[in-house]
């Protein structure tokens, strides 16, 4: 973080969505806040699990299933989900997916 600020633009083309698999990059990291930046290829998911800690999810392109809880979500460019710390939760990607997770600390 240079100059107290860490600009990124066009998050969707910071990581995009891989051919297989999840790719990840940490793009902020400090003693409050840990964003990180995935792409989902079609059809990748990340099977049930809780938050250490309050998180929020930020879809920046495609479509997904997510399951909170007991709940089913789909997710669409713009949808922006706030998780309790706890909650249990899965992604399923329907076609290429970015997503901006927010750990909040």
């Amino acid at each position: 973080m240079a100059n107290g600020y860490s600009p990124f633009s066009g998050l969707a083309k910071v990581v995009p969505p891989p051919d297989k698999g999840i790719l990840s990059r940490t793009l902020f990291n400090d003693d409050r806040l840990k964003a990180v930046l995935f792409g989902f290829a079609r059809g990748e998911e990340l099977s049930e699990h809780t938050a250490s800690m309050p998180a929020a999810l930020h879809f920046l392109q495609g479509e997904a299933k997510l399951t909170l809880g007991d709940d089913t979500v789909e997710a669409t460019p713009g949808t922006w989900v706030h998780m309790a710390k706890g909650l249990r939760h899965s992604i399923q990607a329907k076609t290429p997916v970015v997503m901006l997770l927010l750990l909040l600390k």
